[in-house]
């Protein structure tokens, strides 16, 4: 079988205005950044305004292993798969960040015969959303650091400034580090750090603006250190909301390109969802459930780290209410949490364990679970069987195989069948924790009904930033856990359904522009690094000018 770049490159591609057409956008309301990507003007919400929206079917995984279990590849596939069944889907899902492309985990187009093309373009630059971020970020960054040096209004305690700059690549080196180093001339000296694009609160933001004004606002309210008196310093004070609004304004608009077969594809805002809440972005959600009957919406790593956020904090800010899920497992993933990644029939009755436990996750919230076996080669029928029938055992409403990486959408039909089914059966969809429950309760509601913790551990500084918080009015924002994504718990050796493990929370980080409150839990990491063996050292120009390497 070729490549996942190589089918991408012998693909042919329709011209997006054709893809736009077809899903209902109109010709004034498409932006296009050459034939085959183009962005989608938020008028498009007001035109559409009386329309119904369609059903949301959200994509989660039992917990991965570091590889990943094609969770992209199923959102991709389903997608088409309900193509073929003659349904009308969308699909939304999120930009690659290149630290992950460079990296270990890959990208963000999916694979195989089920993939959003073009797949180069959308795991490099796509249209600069990432870099306008970026830019938007350090932008108030460098005005912090200029209203510091000049001694102009607000005064600035140094000791309390929070904003932190970014990129968008794994540097470890710049987790910690001392600024402002030469002299008078260059600033005054302090120590910051350097956060991942995909982990920063403008990410963050865009992700759940609804509009442009939205946007204006959430940047002002963005709160970025203290005075001297224990006064909160805004970036609307700083000065710099406006001009970030304006990095921002393209960015802003979701990105449209189209699947292998055809289907209209948002790829928009690259949030993660171990160090951030891991979903694409609101105004791509919305536009979509005014074009298709089904919105097809994928969020990062497992049921219990993008599924969550995606409920408790996209769905309460946007006022969505999903349908169904559908839950990605693979052979692999069950025999790595049996204790044997190469072990067999008694390794995935083993690992098994994990599949009930976020099949029983998404039951909590209220909603069908479909569970989609994605076959791998070295599968055997035994073992696709077995998955299946320990999902059912365990409490899915569907279970399927799902062979789309090699056949594509027909690959996908069984799946596809499954999740309409699933969609139309009545649901009780409810949030973890209620708006108006105190911090501390909140993280102890996610750990407890969703990780399975026994309880959870405020270090001193959570605990008396969590008072604060109260205290200055941010008591109502829900909580996005920042934690490993290779356990249920804050503990990544902690592998299977792990039991008899409190979380740690370390830290808490008020996103008072995006409208959350982070909790950093165990040792993670808002700055990822690179390992031994990055996927850049493959990655280069062929004597043709092609690209190769790339997955």
């Amino acid at each position: 079988m070729l490549s996942s770049l190589e089918i991408a490159q012998a693909a042919t591609l329709r011209p997006i205005a054709e893809i736009a057409e077809e899903a209902g956008i109109q010709a004034d309301e498409l932006e296009l950044y050459g034939r085959y990507k183009a962005k989608v003007d938020l008028s498009i919400l007001d035109r559409l305004a009386g329309q119904p929206d369609g059903k949301i079917i959200n994509v989660t995984a039992i917990t991965p292993t570091p590889p990943g279990e094609g969770k992209t590849t199923t959102s991709v596939s389903l997608t088409q798969g309900l193509g073929t069944l003659g349904r009308r889907p969308v699909l939304a899902i999120r930009e690659a960040s290149l630290g992950p492309v460079f990296g270990i985990k890959g990208g963000a187009a999916g694979g195989g015969y089920a993939q959003v093309v073009p797949m180069e373009d959308l795991n490099l630059h796509f249209t600069g959303d990432l870099h306008a971020i970026t830019a938007a970020n350090n932008l108030l960054a460098a005005l912090i650091d200029a209203r510091r040096l000049h001694g102009t209004t607000p005064r600035i305690d140094p000791l309390t400034i929070s904003w932190r700059r970014c990129m968008d690549m794994n540097d470890r080196s710049l987790r910690d580090i001392v600024t402002s180093l030469g002299g008078r001339v260059n600033g005054y000296p302090r120590q910051t750090g350097f956060d991942i694009t995909a982990a920063s609160e403008i990410m963050a933001l865009v992700a759940v603006a609804r509009d442009l004004h939205d946007l204006r606002e959430r940047l002002g309210r963005i709160t970025v250190a203290q005075t001297f008196e224990g006064e909160s310093v805004t970036a609307e004070e700083i000065g710099a909301a406006g001009a970030m609004a304006v990095l921002l304004k393209d960015a802003l608009e979701p990105n449209l390109v189209q699947t292998l077969e055809g289907q209209p594809a948002f790829v928009h805002c690259g949030p993660f969802a171990n160090i951030a809440h891991g979903n694409n972005s609101l105004v791509a959600d919305r536009v979509a459930l005014k074009l298709g009957e089904y919105l097809v919406t994928e969020s990062g790593f497992g049921a219990d780290m993008g599924m969550e956020k995606f409920f408790d904090i996209t769905c309460r800010i946007g006022g969505l209410r999903p349908s169904a899920v559908v839950l990605v497992a693979t052979v692999r993933a069950l025999k790595h949490h049996g204790g044997d990644v190469d072990g067999g029939m008694a390794e995935i009755e083993g690992g098994a364990a994990n599949l009930a436990r976020h099949i029983g996750i998404v039951r909590h919230f209220g909603l069908n679970a479909v569970v989609a076996v994605n076959k791998f080669p070295t599968d055997t029928p035994e073992e696709l069987e077995l998955v299946q029938r320990l999902a059912f055992e365990h409490g899915a409403y569907a279970a399927e195989v799902n062979s789309a990486f090699e056949h594509g959408g027909q690959g996908a039909a069984a799946l596809a069948e499954a999740v309409v089914a699933a969609a139309d059966e009545p649901n009780d969809f409810r949030f973890a924790y209620p708006y108006d429950a105190p911090i501390e309760e909140k993280i102890r509601a996610i750990a407890t009904d969703v990780y399975g913790a026994d309880g959870v551990f405020l270090l001193k500084t959570a605990k008396e930033k969590a008072v604060a918080f109260a205290a200055a009015g941010l008591g109502h924002l829900p909580i996005c856990m920042a934690k490993t994504h290779l356990s249920l718990s804050h503990d990544a050796s902690l592998l299977n359904a792990p039991t008899g493990f409190t979380v740690t929370v370390r830290d808490l980080r008020p996103y008072t522009g995006a409208g959350w409150i982070v909790a950093l839990c165990g040792d993670m990491q808002t700055m990822p690094g690179l390992g031994a063996n990055p996927a850049a050292f493959s990655i280069d120009i062929d004597a043709d000018g092609n690209v190769v390497g790339l997955f």
